[in-house]
């Protein structure tokens, strides 16, 4: 009991002390006690300036060494070096990316590491940048991806857009001019049809199926788009369709012989038809006399089913056919 008295009369005099603070000194003196919110950014920053940026000669030498010998010791090297170079070419596209900038840290290392891959130094260009287009392609090629839900840049003019687009439209308009579509596709040597384009994806807002019309009905955007696949009932009649006409050319088929039946099954039936002139090779006529034959079997067919089956133009699947 004696030691619980203790702790409760050291709490009581600590309080004593607080209420004889002011305000602002107790607030402060509280917050100093909580431990500081962590920054990751802050905190990579921090650990890539350890690391010593080589001098050309240094670079030149390590790359060489490693060109040759492909130390992963000397790769490492290479990357932690230039981490800054990173962190600063990533900070240039940050204007893009309004989510975690540690993402483009990342995909920009990534670029760093396949730059150190490639580098070939006997050609006299300096390793920093060699690297820094390996970076930005890195940086750029993630932002393209991620930007939207439904992937954007898969053309060479539409990631050449997507990175001058934006700042293209303000230099137009720093210089008195309007940034139209037609203005800036004669600027960047693209199609004015690109341009506008790139400004729907890039300007316009990801919207979810699943989200509500308005915020008081319960029916959704997927709810109003029109179903494409085919019905039970639409299947089930193409089905029947095609077992009709598969029969109806068997049919008309065993009323043929000799150049008539070959030409049908060779020239019309076939998944890869027969030229005219491997025709009337095989069989000992001329190119137009083959042509005769086929325009002439067509008509037939065509006249062969109508009669079997008197609705069939209706069908999408009748065979084409020459006036």
């Amino acid at each position: 009991m004696m030691q619980e008295e203790r702790i409760v009369d050291t709490l009581l005099e600590q309080a004593k002390e607080l209420d004889n603070l002011p305000l602002a000194e107790v607030k402060e003196e509280e917050e100093n006690k909580l431990p500081t919110k962590f920054d990751p950014l802050q905190k990579y920053l921090q650990e890539i300036s350890k690391y010593p940026v080589l001098t050309r000669e240094e670079e030149e030498a390590i790359a060489k060494a490693y060109y040759e010998t492909k130390d992963p010791r000397l790769a490492y090297k290479l990357v932690v070096s230039n981490l800054r170079l990173v962190a600063k070419i990533a900070l240039e596209f940050q204007k893009f990316w309004a989510y975690n900038f540690l993402d483009l840290i990342q995909e920009g290392n990534l670029g760093l590491l396949q730059a150190v891959k490639k580098f070939d130094p006997y050609k006299g260009v300096k390793f920093s940048y060699y690297a820094s287009f390996w970076i930005k392609a890195y940086i750029l090629k993630y932002i393209m991806d991620n930007w939207k839900l439904v992937k954007m840049g898969t053309t060479q003019a539409q990631r050449k857009l997507f990175y001058k687009l934006r700042k293209e439209k303000e230099r137009l308009s720093a210089l008195g001019f309007e940034p139209t579509p037609k203005e800036i596709a004669k600027r960047l040597g693209v199609k004015e049809k690109e341009v506008e384009e790139m400004e729907a994806r890039m300007f316009s807002q990801d919207l979810s199926l699943e989200a509500p019309i308005s915020h008081d009905s319960d029916d959704t955007l997927g709810d109003f788009l029109r179903d494409t696949r085919p019905s039970p009932e639409d299947t089930y009649a193409r089905e029947e369709i095609l077992s009709n006409f598969k029969r109806l050319l068997k049919d008309f088929a065993q009323t043929l012989s000799g150049k008539d039946y070959v030409i049908f099954y060779e020239r019309l039936l076939a998944d890869e038809p027969k030229t005219l002139n491997e025709l009337s090779k095989k069989l000992g006529i001329s190119k137009e006399r083959v042509r005769q034959i086929e325009e002439k079997l067509i008509k037939r067919l065509r006249k062969f089913i109508q009669e079997k089956l008197p609705d069939a133009h209706i069908y999408p699947l009748a065979l084409p056919y020459k006036e």
